[in-house]
């Protein structure tokens, strides 16, 4: 893990949460995961803005951090498949939270002017 030692000042958990699951994509990542098991090629379409080496290293983090698992099929062509670990389903709620946050905030934007990326 690359996590550091926390002090035990307010904020330090949520200073740990957004270690994990900050980020662009990570996020995204977690909700897609949240459907069930999505080979990294499936992944690859739902998130067309991403790299394949940012895409690489995001899942990376999540499995080191135990969010999510990797599983990798000795077949041709190789067949990896990612999903979340029991430990990782326990984010549901706080991705369901914040998707239902992202469509009231949405609404509240003008429809002309600037957009979100």
């Amino acid at each position: 893990m690359r996590h550091t030692r926390y002090d035990a000042s307010p904020g330090c958990a949520v200073e740990a949460t957004l270690e994990v699951i900050g980020g662009k994509w990570k996020g995204v990542l977690l909700f897609h995961l949240l459907t069930g098991t999505l080979r990294f090629g499936e992944l690859r379409r739902l998130l067309p803005g991403v790299t394949q080496r940012m895409l690489t290293q995001q899942l990376r983090e999540l499995e080191a951090d135990g969010v999510i698992e990797r599983t990798v099929y000795a077949q041709v062509p190789p067949r990896v498949d990612y999903a979340l670990t029991p430990f990782g389903r326990t984010l549901e709620p706080l991705v369901r939270l914040m998707r239902d946050w992202g469509e009231a905030y949405l609404e509240t934007l003008p429809t002309t002017g600037p957009q979100l990326r």
